[in-house]
């Protein structure tokens, strides 16, 4: 401050004696005044926004390795990092604690501290945008973690999906708050409502999913006992125009021997039925000229019996 007095005092003589000259009809004109004082007058505040910006940029080389290492803990491994908001403010406080440590010893004076104060809210501000951008990244890996609790949940039998829901919200309550720095106006607000409105969604889907199910057994549940009763209805008149049925249901099968023709009879709610088919014998070749017999055994005759109770 001193040095500025003198070079005003300096100034203001010449500017004396160059009016002095004029007067005296002097024709050398106004006495030009050299650029060191006007330096000397602006009180060398580019010099402190030099100096301050070298230190700067030297911290935040050096803080940028540790949002490196979160960087690719986050982005590359999609993992998310416990306590986010605590890491991500120790690393904001130890910039600033080095800036300040390594920041140039100046005089006192509106400039100087001016230029500190600008610099130092510029680093603040280079460290909150990378670690931000990190923030945001790892409130979508949250979200996408209490999703996958709330589908797991909701699918267990004893669990509803309303508390599904709360379980889910107040796991990603927890996390997103440990994510957060405290001195900051870092929010996760639009994740959690993000979250919240994707759970409704899938919430509203399984109970749409859950009554089509309901509405489908219904309706399956009412053919069946239409099919029963039309059965019961066909066999009151069965009953009704051939009298009471047998409970007997016999079906006999035989082949008669060197040949191709099958005789099957079967007697089934009192009505005999005979059939006479030709079905070539695939293992006759096996069996030899004769068969297993020469007569009715059990290689050519099958017989059934059903009793209907």
């Amino acid at each position: 401050m001193r040095n500025c007095i003198i070079s005003l005092t300096a100034i203001s003589g010449l500017s004396g004696a160059a009016a002095w000259s004029g007067q005296r009809g002097s024709r050398r004109g106004a006495v030009a005044v050299p650029p060191s004082f006007v330096l000397s007058i602006r009180g060398g505040a580019d010099e402190y926004e030099t100096k301050f910006e070298g230190v700067k940029c030297s911290v935040i080389e050096k803080a940028s390795r540790k949002i490196e290492e979160a960087r690719r803990k986050i982005v590359d491994e999609c993992s998310a990092i416990p306590d986010f908001g605590c890491k991500a403010d120790e690393i904001c406080a130890a910039a600033i604690e080095e800036f300040s440590k390594s920041a140039p010893l100046e005089p006192d004076g509106p400039s100087a501290s001016a230029a500190y104060a600008r610099k130092l809210a510029e680093l603040e501000s280079s460290l909150d945008a990378p670690l931000q951008v990190l923030y945001l990244r790892q409130l979508a890996l949250l979200r996408d973690k209490a999703l996958a609790s709330y589908k797991a949940a909701s699918k267990a039998s004893d669990a509803s999906d309303y508390e599904a829901m709360l379980a889910a919200d107040a796991q990603f309550l927890r996390e997103a708050e440990g994510a957060t720095r405290g001195s900051s106006d870092w929010t996760y607000d639009a994740e959690r409502a993000a979250l919240q409105s994707i759970m409704s969604d899938f919430a509203s889907t399984s109970k749409k999913l859950a009554e089509t199910q309901v509405q489908s057994s219904q309706q399956q549940s009412t053919a069946m006992q239409f099919l029963q009763h039309q059965q019961q209805m066909i066999q009151q008149l069965q009953m009704q125009l051939y009298g009471q049925s047998s409970p007997w249901n016999v079906g006999v099968a035989y082949r008669i021997p060197d040949t191709n023709f099958n005789l099957q009879g079967s007697y089934q709610q009192g009505r005999a039925n005979l059939q006479l088919s030709c079905v070539p014998d695939e293992y006759a070749p096996m069996l030899g000229p004769n068969g297993f017999t020469n007569g009715v055994g059990p290689g050519n005759l099958g017989l059934s019996l059903n009793l209907s109770i």
